[in-house]
Formats: C-alpha cells, sequence, structure tokens
C-alpha cells in the first residue's frame, strides 16, 4: 500500500509540475523541457509490460487532457513504455537489477553511465515522436532534428538536477525472507 501510494503521489506531482511549471516555458519556440516521462522510467523493473502500457498511456492522457491535445503526449508515453523493457535488458545484468533493487536508478543500473544511456534514449525517442506527431511530417528536417536535440539537451539536464535534488533512496533487497 505505501508503494501505490508513492507511485501515486509521484504521477500527481509530474502531471502538475510538467502542466504548470515546464509547458509555460518555450524558448524560441524551439525548447520545450518535457520531465514529465520520468515517472515511467522510475516505474519498478518487474511491472509488466501491459501494466506500464496502460499506466504510460494514462500519464500521457492526463498531461492531453491539461494541454487539450489529441494523445499526442499519450502516444509518446506508450512508445518508451514499450520500450523500456527492451533497453534495460540491454543494458543491466538482470541478476543485479531485478532480484536486489526495485526501479531504476545510477545505483540499480551497475553505474551512473547505464542509467543515464537509458534516460537519454527514452528521451530523445519521446521528443522525437511527439515533435514528429506534433508537425505530421518532416517538412523542415533541419527545424525538427533542432528542435528534438535542443528539448532532449534541456530536458536532460532538467532530469539530471532533479535526480540530484530528490534522492530516492533505494535499499538493496537480498534473496532471504
Amino acid at each position: 500500500m505505501k508503494e501505490l501510494l508513492k507511485y501515486i503521489v509521484r504521477f500527481a506531482l509530474f502531471v502538475l509540475v510538467q502542466v504548470f511549471v515546464l509547458d509555460k516555458i518555450h524558448l524560441h519556440q524551439m525548447i520545450t523541457p518535457y520531465i514529465y516521462f520520468l515517472f515511467i522510467i522510475w516505474l519498478p523493473f518487474k511491472m509488466q509490460r501491459t501494466p506500464l502500457m496502460l499506466v504510460a498511456f494514462l500519464l500521457g492522457f492526463s498531461i492531453d487532457s491539461f494541454r487539450h491535445n489529441p494523445g499526442f503526449h499519450a502516444a509518446a508515453c506508450v512508445l518508451i513504455a514499450y520500450i523500456r523493457p527492451f533497453l534495460i535488458k540491454m543494458l543491466v545484468a538482470q541478476d543485479i537489477s531485478e532480484t536486489n533493487y526495485n526501479e531504476p536508478s545510477a545505483k540499480s543500473m551497475g553505474g551512473t553511465g547505464a542509467y543515464l544511456f537509458l534516460v537519454l534514449v527514452l528521451t530523445f525517442l519521446h521528443n522525437a515522436w511527439l515533435f514528429f506527431l506534433e508537425a505530421w511530417q518532416f517538412g523542415d528536417i533541419w527545424y525538427f532534428i533542432v528542435k528534438t536535440m535542443l528539448s532532449t539537451a534541456i530536458s536532460m539536464l532538467l532530469i539530471i538536477i532533479v535526480e540530484l535534488i530528490f534522492n530516492r533512496n533505494q535499499k538493496f533487497r537480498t534473496n532471504t525472507a
């Protein structure tokens, strides 16, 4: 019950910060910082893909509801929720992550490099898919690439700051009862 409450509070905080703070920031119409999808990245390792994608859809739909978009954020969140387990399996030895820690972090993934790579890839995919859906074309490919890269860079900076400020105390779980 305590874990469920933790995830509900995180969900609400990410949505509120994104909608009421970060959505107000647009630098030269090129940079839009997004960090709300960090909620998806922080979900437990053992979460099955279907519930993971449902939670991601709810998160994206919540953001879309505030922004009056027809599902752009929901689509981007479902995409990264689908790809997340593949990336985690590629980056982390299963005996380390799934048995000893609950959720992805620099500590649970065996180092900062693997965790930052996971976050960078998912951030880039989220932003690229979202901006592609918003524009619905690659009309001006350079504008699309620059906007995706700059927004990904700013989002990564904010995610690193969030990781440094909000220490997620992850306890090492042992196999003993």
